[in-house]
């Protein structure tokens, strides 16, 4: 087919890690399939990697931040750079809020309490692996994924 593109990508859904082969013409997104290629899933896909195409082409799919108040019944749009200041007010004040110098024994802890992350299989090895770090370096101690629980 003329303009066709094939790029080799990883299903978006799950830790499993399938191969995908993404079909795009003139940027636009055209079918995605299981690759054969892949030592995996060796081309096929599973309900969830199959329909992966409506991430991008799923009509009714959010494109906006939006915000609800506490004790709010509407919810607003935000300006991205709005959403994420709010997000590291909170989290900043959420780790003063429970940071501990010392634990009960009175041992060097340098941790808080204050917030904790739960992340999905949705993210690949390098996000994680950057989470992970992240919010080590804030003094969390409570950093989980979905895939491990």
């Amino acid at each position: 087919m003329a303009g066709l593109r094939v790029t080799e990508s990883v299903c978006p859904y799950c830790a499993v890690g399938c191969g995908q082969l993404v079909y795009t013409r003139g940027g636009e997104l055209v079918d995605i399939e299981g690759n054969p290629r892949s030592p995996i899933n060796q081309g096929t896909l599973c309900p969830k990697g199959s329909a992966s195409r409506q991430l991008v082409q799923q009509p009714d799919r959010v494109t906006t931040v939006k915000y609800r108040a506490p004790g709010g019944a509407e919810w607003q749009e935000l300006e991205l750079d709005r959403a994420m200041d709010m997000i590291a007010e909170r989290v900043i004040a959420a780790r003063e809020r429970g940071w501990q110098d010392v634990d009960h024994r009175g041992r060097r802890v340098n941790r808080t309490l204050g917030f904790a992350h739960l992340g999905g299989a949705t993210l690949d090895n390098e996000e994680n692996y950057l989470i992970k770090k992240f919010f080590t370096a804030m003094g969390a101690v409570q950093i989980e994924n979905q895939a491990r629980i």
